[in-house]
């Protein structure tokens, strides 16, 4: 009943703001079409990236894990004209996908995505000298969420928005016996992320069509 009252609500929201217009809708329905699996951001949690990313005024951003570029989009509508997005995919097949939806939308000047495994590809991108960046969203595998979280601090600056995403697991982080590798590399970040005193973070709980999750937020001091 409650998921039913959750993913309604969500519905709400969306129709309200007007948040998957045609172009959204498009790039949710390339995910069923390359059969890949539907986890990405909801509308609603896209729009509040968005807002994210125009708060802390990000003019460069990193994401780690594009998947079909969903996130990536909400993301890249939120950079000026001279901004720039790096995002970051280990499977080329969905890397695919994600390069004709961010053509699609006219966004590919901005987003530069990368294959690769991503503890490979963020050594790569310190040593092009392109960061500090303004944003940093990770949405990825979980069990290194801890080695994505250092990187992020490295090609960060003061002010940097750190958020990651599904750290919460339906509450399962609550069970310190849980042999789930995605339960457990989201306890083991969300323990390191609050003992860190480099950064001032919290974590919100998310509910709605993605059921109940979490997002770490964190600004680098």
């Amino acid at each position: 009943m409650k998921n039913e009252i959750f993913s309604s609500v969500d519905s709400y929201i969306s129709h309200l703001f007007s948040l998957n217009d045609e172009a959204l809708a498009a790039t949710e329905q390339s995910i069923d079409e390359a059969n890949i699996p539907q986890i990405s951001v909801s509308p609603v949690q896209g729009k509040f990236l968005h807002i994210l990313a125009r708060l802390c005024h990000a003019k460069k951003i990193l994401e780690i894990g594009t998947l079909a570029g969903y996130s990536t989009i909400w993301l890249a509508r939120a950079l000026p004209a001279n901004g720039r997005l790096i995002t970051l995919e280990l499977d080329p097949r969905h890397a695919a996908v994600a390069q004709k939806n961010i053509d699609h939308m006219g966004l590919a000047s901005l987003v530069d995505i990368r294959i690769g495994k991503a503890l490979d590809l963020l050594p790569q991108i310190e040593t092009e000298g392109i960061a500090p960046f303004d944003m940093i969203f990770i949405d990825a595998d979980k069990p290194p969420y801890v080695e994505y979280f250092q990187w992020a601090l490295r090609l960060a600056k003061p002010g940097t928005l750190i958020v990651a995403d599904n750290v919460i697991r339906e509450g399962k982080v609550l069970n310190d016996n849980s042999n789930d590798e995605m339960v457990m590399g989201a306890q083991r970040f969300n323990k390191i992320l609050a003992a860190n005193d480099a950064v001032t973070a919290v974590i919100i709980q998310t509910v709605g069509a993605k059921e109940h999750d979490g997002m770490a937020i964190a600004v680098v001091n």
